[in-house]
């Protein structure tokens, strides 16, 4: 609870993507944790519904996206960066991802995890994320190579794929490859 008034006084109880006042809660901008405050940002109704709704984004919504950019906070910028790649179709989207600025690690904390609200899930249930090492549990063909990827193979420093919570990138016998998310498992 302290942290969610330490958030609204942070925000001035307004929603921190499109400034609008009412019921706020707090949304952990992933892959953090969100024990911080700092890896937290206070939003509306609207925001949440919109950000956990994978498939139809309200984009005349999301052009308050426009100020949030601007923000000092990072956990805002992180989040509008990880909003504005989901929507990438629209001209304006792609113009304020040209115009951001943020330092090196709100950067790299932008583009960790893939989009907002999405989480890509070993065949366990156990959450991946960029640089995690998996191991296969199937053999898999690898179309347009001459190999298959047998069972066991390990794949260190994995890269989530943005736009699709099913799939990872690894390298195995050094080629990079896309990988089904169902067909490994996270090594502890």
């Amino acid at each position: 609870m302290a942290l969610l008034n330490e958030l609204e006084s942070r925000c001035g109880s307004k929603c921190e993507l499109c400034s609008s006042k009412g019921t706020l809660a707090a949304y952990t901008v992933p892959p953090k944790s969100g024990n911080l405050i700092e890896e937290q940002v206070a939003v509306c109704k609207t925001c949440l519904d919109q950000i956990n709704n994978h498939e139809d984004l309200d984009t005349n919504h999301w052009r308050c996206l426009n100020e949030s950019i601007w923000s000092q906070v990072p956990a805002v910028q992180a989040i509008s960066y990880k909003l504005l790649k989901r929507l990438t179709s629209e001209e304006w989207a792609q113009d304020a991802i040209n115009m951001m600025y943020m330092d090196e690690a709100t950067r790299e904390w932008a583009e960790l995890g893939g989009e907002a609200g999405l989480v890509h899930k070993d065949s366990n249930g156990q959450v991946l994320e960029t640089g995690d090492t998996v191991i296969l549990i199937k053999d898999l063909d690898v179309k347009g190579a001459n190999f298959i990827a047998k069972r066991g193979v390990v794949v260190r420093k994995i890269r989530l794929v943005t736009d699709n919570v099913d799939q990872i990138e690894g390298k195995i016998s050094g080629q990079q490859i896309v990988i089904l998310t169902e067909f490994v498992k996270k090594q502890s």
